[in-house]
């Protein structure tokens, strides 16, 4: 089964969310994560995911125009922006599931470690719901 993470930049929740389900589930599912633009990896997504213990340095930033004519089963929106701009996948069940985008709600934010907390706090729920994904599919 192939599983499809989609944000708007593929940046940050959708890689944390790709890291996760290969690193908890990978021996079950096929992951990929995908924006409908493309950000380059978060350098604060990857921090608190090696905190995790899980290493995402070698994600890309991608589009869903480049993954290729891979056929996705299921298609977790992940930020409401992609929901509403959710490009079609034939045959794919789409479901969102949102969380908070740690970019956005840390912009104006000067302490480093307050910013690291509310990225952290979003992976947590990332990481529970990459570990009951079955609820959803």
């Amino acid at each position: 089964m192939n599983i499809l993470f989609l944000c708007t930049g593929n940046s940050c929740r959708s890689q944390m969310a790709e890291g996760f389900g290969k690193a908890l589930k990978g021996d079950k599912y096929n992951f990929y994560s995908a924006g409908t633009k493309k950000h380059g990896l978060n350098p604060r997504a990857i921090q608190v995911m090696k905190d995790a213990g899980v290493d995402i340095t070698t994600h890309e930033s991608n589009t869903t125009d480049e993954l290729g004519d891979v056929k996705m089963d299921v298609v977790f929106t992940v930020c409401s922006d992609a929901h509403e701009n959710c490009p079609f996948f034939p045959g794919g069940k789409i479901v969102h599931k949102g969380f908070d985008d740690p970019p956005r709600l840390t912009k104006d934010m000067q302490n480093e470690e307050e910013i690291i907390e509310i990225y952290s706090r979003v992976r947590d729920e990332i990481k529970e719901f990459v570990q009951n994904i079955e609820e959803y599919i």
